[in-house]
C-alpha cells in the first residue's frame, strides 16, 4: 500500500512540476520546479529498483546541469516583455511539436502493450543474480565495456585539456601568472600597509 502512495505522490508531484517547468513567466522559477521534476523523477526511479539512474539525476542533472540553468538564467539580463511579445509568433510550430510528443505517445503506449521485441537469445544483463542496479552497472563498465569506458574518459580528458588550450590566450595589457615567482616571494619582497598618519608620508 505505501509503494502505491509513495509512485502517486512521485508522479503527481512530477507532472505538476513539469506543467509548471512550462507554464512558468519567470525562468528562474521554471528551472527551480525542473530541479523539483527531477527530484521527483529520481524517487520514481528508486521505486522501480533503477537506484543509479536516480542517483544520476540527482547528482549530474540536480547538481550540475540544472544549477547551471539557474546560474545562467539568473546572469542574463531577459527581457520578459519582449519574450512574452514572441510568444505568439512560435505558437504554430508549438502547437505542432505537441501534437507529434502525442502521437510518439499513443505509439509508444501502443508498442508496450503489445510486448517486448526479443533482441538476443541471451539476457541483456550477464550480471550475477542477486546483485543491485549499481552493482549490475559496475560489472559490465569495468569488463565487458571497460575499454570502451577508458576510451571515454581520454576523449574527456582530451577535450577538457583542449578547451583550455584554446581559451588560454594571451592579452595586451595583462601580465601573465608566473608560479615560481609567487613560491620564491620572500616576506620582505611583499608590501607592506604601514596605515601611516595624516601628512607623515609612507615608509618605503
Amino acid at each position: 500500500m505505501i509503494q502505491v502512495f509513495t509512485f502517486y505522490l512521485f508522479a503527481v508531484l512530477l507532472i505538476a512540476s513539469g506543467a509548471f517547468t512550462i507554464f512558468s513567466r519567470n525562468p528562474v522559477h521554471s528551472v527551480l520546479w525542473l530541479i523539483l521534476a527531477f527530484f521527483n523523477a529520481a524517487g520514481l526511479m528508486v521505486l522501480v529498483g533503477a537506484e543509479f539512474i536516480a542517483m544520476l539525476l540527482v547528482i549530474v542533472y540536480v547538481g550540475a546541469v540544472a544549477v547551471l540553468f539557474l546560474f545562467v538564467v539568473m546572469m542574463l539580463d531577459i527581457d520578459f516583455a519582449e519574450l512574452r511579445a514572441g510568444f505568439m509568433k512560435n505558437v504554430p510550430l508549438g502547437i505542432l511539436l505537441a501534437i507529434v510528443f502525442v502521437m510518439e505517445l499513443i505509439f509508444g503506449i501502443g508498442a508496450y502493450q503489445a510486448g517486448k521485441i526479443e533482441l538476443a537469445d541471451t539476457p541483456v544483463n550477464p550480471a550475477r543474480e542477486g546483485a543491485t542496479n549499481i552493482e549490475a552497472v559496475g560489472e559490465l563498465l569495468y569488463t565487458k565495456y571497460i575499454f570502451l569506458f577508458e576510451t571515454a574518459g581520454i576523449i574527456l580528458l582530451v577535450a577538457m585539456v583542449g578547451a583550455i588550450v584554446l581559451t588560454n590566450r594571451k592579452r595586451a595589457g595583462v601580465r601573465p601568472q608566473n608560479v615560481s615567482e609567487q613560491v620564491a616571494r620572500r616576506p620582505e619582497d611583499a608590501t607592506r600597509n604601514m596605515q601611516p598618519e595624516v601628512g607623515k608620508g609612507v615608509e618605503l
